[in-house]
């Protein structure tokens, strides 16, 4: 697993136990890198193996986030894998065109606790999970939600077909809304970040931790997670009940561009260093059976983001229980929501005998309720039928269980769902007409 995953901490602070030898940089206001280039302003977030801080460029008068790894040697490996991969996306996008985040600069900067190397990146804004919690889990307009997709197909087309790289962890955390405001100024404390809040934790890959760690965060987080569709665990509710009407926010002043940022899980197609990978709620089911996997793993997350951006909800937010794991929790909730998963594929993995039987079936559950992601949208979320149809042609390949029958993100591109234009904000009036009706 490597050391640079960048979701940040949800503590307050990273404290200072990590401020030693093999740790953190104690930075100060105004400390200058890179031989006086760049002079630090304020800590924009932090990590489990960095801190990142917003900086200002001395040479193009402009602020770039700045992200100072742990000087330890397993820390400086991560960072230098990160940088290679950084390097190459940057390399072959000179115009800055495919919604990736670009770094700027590398170097090692030397202090009291050792080297560490240093990314300079494009200053960027939010997060998507920042905007979804923004818009108090309402889900987006779908025009809104197409922008979005667009410029996460275009960057996963670019790494995909033309670098070979797979991201592995694609998330709401590592998608950053495109900062619109004068990078010359400070975007800090001029208080004008897409979301009009101070950006925090997560921002152009601030440091975080590993996967387990992540999970661990993520269940802390208490998200609201999707309708318990199921009737089969005596805990959960066997209904789908609707959504209450929630009051959204106003996003027409929000520019939607985002970029893929967060490259320390990233891997080469052919040469792939970890078998757990992808951050719970969007791993792939050939993650969860380690049946191998490629470039439609990202397609598979990208498919739970965007159900996610339009509902305001987590896809599959698996829990462990009486006599089941986590795992198979996951694995049955997959096929509820898409069929039983083909036999061939059930038992083809790995890890395959630890969740079915040789007929495909699950061991520990066996009670699934099926339900179509077209009638979710419908009866949970209150989507027009038209709409809900439309959306759900457009996921449903995405969310394929055989892996080589997924679209790739440049088939994506060229889907009927993303080339429609609504009349903007019709569909989330339609949704709560029928949800207060």
């Amino acid at each position: 697993m490597s050391c640079s995953s960048s979701s940040g901490s949800e503590e307050d602070d990273e404290g200072f136990d990590s401020y030693r030898k093999g740790g953190y940089h104690a930075v100060r206001l105004g400390d200058p890198f890179a031989g006086g280039r760049y002079i630090a302003q304020r800590k924009l977030g932090w990590g489990e193996f960095s801190t990142v801080w917003l900086a200002y460029d001395t040479r193009t008068s402009s602020y770039v986030a700045l992200k100072i790894q742990k000087s330890a040697q397993q820390f400086a490996q991560a960072a230098l894998h990160e940088i290679e991969l950084l390097s190459a996306i940057a390399g072959g996008d000179p115009d800055n065109s495919k919604c990736v985040v670009h770094l700027i600069d590398h170097f090692k900067h030397t202090g009291p606790n050792g080297q560490h190397l240093c990314m300079v990146l494009e200053f960027l804004g939010d997060s998507l999970l920042r905007l979804i919690k923004y818009n108090h889990y309402e889900g987006l307009e779908l025009n809104k939600v197409r922008e979005i997709c667009r410029c996460i197909l275009t960057s996963l087309d670019y790494m995909h077909r033309e670098l070979g790289m797979i991201h592995t962890d694609l998330k709401p955390e590592n998608i950053l809304l495109c900062s619109t405001i004068d990078t010359a100024k400070d975007p800090v404390r001029s208080g004008l970040t897409p979301i009009l809040e101070r950006p925090e934790g997560n921002l152009n890959g601030g440091g975080g931790t590993t996967m387990n760690l992540i999970e661990k965060k993520l269940k802390r987080r208490a998200r609201r997670a999707v309708a318990n569709i199921s009737e089969r665990r005596g805990s959960m509710v066997g209904t789908v009940e609707a959504v209450p009407s929630k009051a959204g926010r106003n996003m027409d002043g929000i520019d939607m561009r985002c970029k893929v940022v967060d490259f320390g899980n990233a891997c080469w197609a052919d040469k792939k260093f970890a078998e757990e990978i992808q951050t719970r709620q969007y791993r792939a089911p050939e993650v969860i059976l380690q049946s191998g996997y490629s470039f439609s793993v990202d397609m598979w997350s990208f498919g739970c983001i965007a159900f996610e951006l339009s509902t305001g909800d987590m896809l599959f937010a698996p829990k462990d229980g009486n006599g089941y794991s986590e795992d198979e929790d996951h694995l049955a909730r997959m096929m509820e929501l898409l069929g039983k998963m083909p036999r061939k594929i059930a038992i083809g993995g790995a890890r395959s005998k630890d969740f079915f039987d040789r007929h495909g079936d699950l061991k520990r559950i066996r009670r699934l309720k099926y339900w179509t992601l077209e009638r979710l949208l419908i009866d949970k979320y209150r989507f027009p039928e038209p709409e809900a149809r439309e959306f759900a042609e457009f996921l449903s390949p995405i969310l394929d269980f055989a892996p080589e029958k997924r679209p790739s993100a440049q088939e994506c591109l060229q889907h009927p769902w993303l080339k429609l234009r609504a009349h903007e904000k019709t569909e989330q009036e339609m949704r709560k007409l029928h949800i207060n009706g």
